[in-house]
């Protein structure tokens, strides 16, 4: 006969519940991210010929969490996309160079809410997988009580 082996705060349910939450956390560091390269896809060199706001990109890794063995996600290495910066000829503008270009950002509106809507959709997924973590352990609870 098997032994029963007790109820731990490390158990299969506390992991999942450990993976979502870290995941979550990691797609809310995106949204910011995301959310200041639209406030700034617009923005211009501080002077004339200057270089603008380069767009900052993230990449997550995977780690085990030492306490639960839980895997985990972590935001992990913060860039800049090396792209070329957009111009247009607007020789009015303060910030313009001596030809009449003003350089503008390399942040793209359309990628930017595209990988918004991503983080979206990972962080709504996550907190459905860590509420049904939490139901399993309250159904759990309900029949060990009966």
């Amino acid at each position: 006969m098997s032994a029963i082996t007790p109820i731990s705060s490390q158990g299969p349910f506390a992991q999942a519940i450990e993976t979502s939450a870290s995941a979550m956390r990691a797609e809310s560091v995106r949204m910011r991210l995301v959310s200041e390269n639209l406030a700034n896809a617009n923005s211009t060199a501080a002077v004339a010929g200057g270089t603008p706001y380069r767009r900052k990109t993230l990449s997550f890794t995977e780690s085990v969490d030492k306490a639960s063995g839980a895997p985990i996600v972590k935001a992990d290495k913060f860039g800049v996309d090396r792209s070329p910066f957009r111009t247009v000829y607007d020789p009015s503008h303060p910030a313009a160079d001596a030809q009449g270009f003003v350089t503008l950002p390399n942040v793209s509106e359309l990628v930017e809410v595209a990988d918004m809507r991503e983080a979206e959709r990972s962080y709504e997924a996550n907190l459905a997988a860590l509420g049904q973590a939490r139901n399993m352990i309250s159904k759990t609870l309900d029949i060990l009580k009966a």
